[in-house]
């Protein structure tokens, strides 16, 4: 991990809106994602919050430099960008907070639970699968601690569906740190083709103790630390009981996988269907493979983007000369 000290995150945190529900600190200027010194990198938060209106609403007064133009739509006009656009996230990026670059995404609580059960988009609930993710500050809100610990259960679900019957730790945190950029456009453009195994085998020890309990909860596994093996049962039951605990969004993608020839088969009938299908692993890997890229604004790029199963749209915002107000445009021009 890269040394950065506690006094300094609370530091920054001083400067903004309080009443968090969670914040974490995540990517390489946090922990180490290979032998590069990333100390000099952008620091990214993701701050959960109750009510987003009335946070903007402050942040505005305080940081209104931290706002790209749209903060002349006003703080209703920007949680609207956020609750309905992209992954449910609006970031402010490139702001300068003690002699460092940070970047902030604002998440309400009820969708950062939502992801975090349903993975409605992977995007909060993937980074939180990993021990990228420094914890800063939470509250004693239950609903997030268990929203929290379902998310791990949902991960070691699916990878399990994925791996055979034995397998080392290290292909099972690979398989789960995978699971968030399955589908992701960067992963081909840009994006280092190593980065999923960099932050595996710089952590670990981090993946070990973050799912240490959730593996030794699974009557299914037989985990077997001192040689750092796993071996679980492959029988038929046991891939329908990981079926059955899959997300929301996952098992409603394998529906619409499973009646793609215009027949009707209810989840329950699906899902058994699914266990015994040879291609289960197969399938249950396409089911998570959708990713939804955020609305990202800061003063310097004034492009905003929105992606949905990598289609990826332009989305433009003009101002209405009759009243003064900014309005949003329908997505028109396809990037990719």
């Amino acid at each position: 991990m890269v040394s950065t000290s506690v006094k300094f995150f609370d530091s920054i945190l001083s400067r903004f809106p309080q009443q968090f529900s969670l914040v974490f600190a995540y990517g390489s200027s946090v922990f180490s994602q290979g032998n590069k010194k990333d100390q000099n990198n952008m620091i990214d938060f993701i701050f959960c919050v109750d009510n987003p209106l009335e946070w903007h609403k402050a942040n505005m007064k305080i940081n209104h430099k931290h706002y790209s133009f749209l903060k002349y739509g006003g703080a209703d006009f920007v949680k609207n960008i956020q609750v309905n656009f992209g992954a449910k996230m609006y970031f402010n990026s490139l702001v300068e907070v003690e002699n460092k670059l940070i970047k902030y995404g604002v998440i309400s609580t009820n969708h950062l639970i939502e992801d975090l059960l349903d993975w409605q988009t992977l995007y909060i609930s993937g980074r939180l699968h990993k021990p990228v993710s420094k914890i800063i500050e939470k509250n004693k809100n239950t609903d997030v601690q268990q929203a929290l610990q379902t998310n791990l259960q949902s991960a070691l679900h699916a990878s399990l569906l994925c791996l055979p019957e034995t397998f080392s730790e290290v292909k099972l945190f690979l398989k789960i740190a995978e699971l968030s950029y399955s589908g992701d456009f960067r992963m081909y453009f840009g994006e280092d083709k190593q980065k999923v195994e960099n932050i595996v085998m710089n952590q670990v020890s981090d993946f070990r103790d973050l799912y240490a309990e959730q593996l030794k909860l699974m009557p299914q596994l037989h985990w077997n630390q001192s040689q750092c093996t796993i071996e679980q049962d492959g029988s038929t039951a046991t891939t329908l009981h990981h079926l059955n605990l899959l997300p929301k969004t996952v098992q409603h993608n394998l529906l619409v996988m499973w009646n793609k020839d215009g027949r009707y088969r209810d989840l329950e009938d699906v899902l058994q269907s699914v266990a015994f299908d040879p291609q289960c692993s197969e399938m249950v890997q396409k089911s998570y493979s959708r990713y939804h890229l955020v609305v990202q604004h800061n003063t310097k790029h004034e492009r905003h983007f929105n992606c949905w199963y990598c289609e990826i749209t332009q989305i433009q915002l003009k101002k209405d000369k009759e009243n003064g107000t900014y309005v949003l445009t329908p997505p028109q021009q396809k990037l990719c």
